[in-house]
């Protein structure tokens, strides 16, 4: 695969808990094209979020070797990994991690300001008005409901025009409607921007929009498929 976006080479992860220690990933190599739509699936507890965690330089693997964009980012420090992320990715998770005291436009453009970018508020309002928030933009999160909380999420992850995106359950806090209108949204932000996209998802139907999925358990990949192939 010429020049992907994320490669793992190897990449096991093993955390110490109450009961010891526990092997979370084993010997885990997947390469992601760059532009490519991954779905990672698979069981409870098998690994998928962990291993989304390791790709965005969220969770330090305990072996092997994690490439983003040609960078090797296992032996980053902090603060050039935090750099490195503001930069190249942005994420969405299930719970949506807004600040309460900021408004809706705030929250997307504070992330912007702190990486230096000048027109922060203008991009924050675009992103915000292409998920259908124009008209909430002055709103705090109490004030939206679930789904409109995830579409600022989704904004505040599209606003720096991110070479991957990285998704975690997004629709998994909200009900059919909303995760159906989340889904198009995400899918069509990832075509406005050209970026990589990488989702955890327990839904098919989400899942099914992908370019290729791959599936987890007990913390191995247990198979690939790309779309044609599954179809």
């Amino acid at each position: 695969m010429p020049d992907p976006a994320v490669t793992l080479d190897r990449v096991a992860l093993s955390l110490d808990g109450n009961a010891g220690r526990v092997d979370i990933l084993h010997d885990i190599s997947v390469d992601v094209a760059r532009g490519e739509t991954l779905g990672l699936v698979g069981p409870s507890g098998s690994g998928k979020s962990s291993l989304l965690m390791i790709m965005g330089g969220l969770e330090r693997a305990t072996s092997g070797r994690v490439a983003v964009l040609g960078t090797d980012i296992s032996d980053l420090d902090e603060d050039t990994l935090a750099r490195f992320r503001r930069d190249h990715m942005g994420v969405v998770f299930q719970s949506f991690h807004l600040i309460p005291t900021m408004t809706a436009l705030e929250n997307v453009a504070t992330p912007l300001e702190l990486a230096g970018a000048a027109d922060a508020f203008d991009r924050a309002e675009a992103e915000l008005r292409a998920v259908g928030l124009g008209r909430r933009l002055e709103h705090y999160p109490a004030q939206l409901s679930g789904g409109e909380q995830q579409r600022v999420a989704l904004a505040r992850a599209a606003a720096p025009r991110p070479h991957i995106l990285l998704a975690d359950e997004p629709t998994g806090n909200l009900d059919g409607a909303n995760g159906a209108a989340i889904m198009e949204l995400l899918f069509g932000l990832r075509e406005r921007h050209g970026a990589t996209l990488i989702l955890v998802t327990h839904a098919a139907e989400l899942a099914d929009r992908c370019d290729r999925v791959v599936r987890l358990r007990d913390g191995r990949v247990e198979g690939s498929a790309t779309r044609k192939a599954a179809e």
